[in-house]
């Protein structure tokens, strides 16, 4: 949810319209939950920062720029379809990588506090 606000308000903020960022904002729930889906099992199958300890702070960064870059990707392609300009995309692109980084790893953070779904990975 938080992803998907910031999207539409930067959205907003890059188009001057709030329909369009209303738009590239709903249109990314399908294409990220799919994709971050995807980028979940990649690293669940990936050990590569799994301690004795759990996850280390290196892993959880490794995972917040490769969804970055892949949620980027994501974000450009839909505001350029969405918005039919390839530079609406680009900045709204642009816009994001910084705030979505920190959301991320946040996010990141806070899950693995929790500590939900992962009793069975730290034990292998």
């Amino acid at each position: 949810m938080v992803g998907t606000i910031d999207t539409i308000l930067l959205s907003w903020f890059v188009t001057g319209n709030p329909l369009t960022g209303l738009k590239i904002g709903l249109a990314e729930v399908i294409t990220k939950m799919l994709l971050y889906y995807f980028h979940e099992r990649f690293w669940f199958n990936v050990k590569a920062g799994v301690t004795k300890n759990g996850d280390s702070r290196k892993r959880h960064l490794a995972k917040t720029v490769t969804w970055r870059i892949v949620g980027t990707i994501d974000t450009m392609i839909l505001a350029w379809i969405i918005s039919g300009d390839p530079m609406v995309g680009l900045q709204v692109g642009i816009a994001e990588v910084i705030t979505k980084m920190v959301l991320y790893y946040l996010h990141e953070r806070v899950w693995y506090k929790i500590d939900f779904g992962l009793e069975n990975r730290r034990k292998d």
